[in-house]
């Protein structure tokens, strides 16, 4: 469990991290550089999933030996999907992403970061998120240094 103060705010009490796969995590199917360092890190207070449509067929290698469960749904509906995943997991997600498909995730969650990578991100989902940022890096680092996202989300 990671419990980060955010001042004016009711403390933000995280013990899931949902990802998404390519163009938050991973780049053509491969990997951002610093990802599984901070993987690894961050699955000392969280359960971490990566649910993806898997657009390379490349996530559950990519992520292997990784302390992440791979959650793939190859199908129009991974949106619904992706929703449905947080909201089974009940209070207490955080989730990561770039597309479209990640809109219903980033409702459903306690703290929602869209990543704008290489490859862009969707732009509704860049006003229906609590934070953007820059990188994948930078989005795990808001976890893996709390006072960044104290910064941003104080009242």
């Amino acid at each position: 469990m990671l419990t980060i103060a955010i001042p004016g705010r009711e403390d933000l009490v995280l013990r899931h991290l949902i990802l998404d796969f390519n163009g938050t995590i991973a780049e053509d199917g491969r990997l951002a550089e610093g990802v599984a360092e901070r993987l690894e890190a961050l699955s000392r207070s969280l359960a971490i999933y990566v649910v993806t449509a898997d657009t390379h067929g490349t996530a559950a290698a990519a992520c292997g030996g990784l302390p992440v469960e791979v959650l793939t749904y190859p199908t129009a509906d991974v949106g619904a999907i992706k929703r449905q995943v947080a909201e089974e997991l009940g209070e207490g997600v955080a989730c990561m992403g770039n597309g479209y498909n990640d809109l219903q995730m980033a409702e459903a969650c306690a703290l929602s970061v869209c990543v704008m990578g290489r490859e862009g991100c969707c732009g509704a989902l860049v006003s229906r998120s609590d934070v953007v940022v820059a990188s994948i890096a930078d989005a795990l680092d808001l976890l893996l240094k709390p006072d960044r996202l104290r910064a941003t989300l104080r009242t």
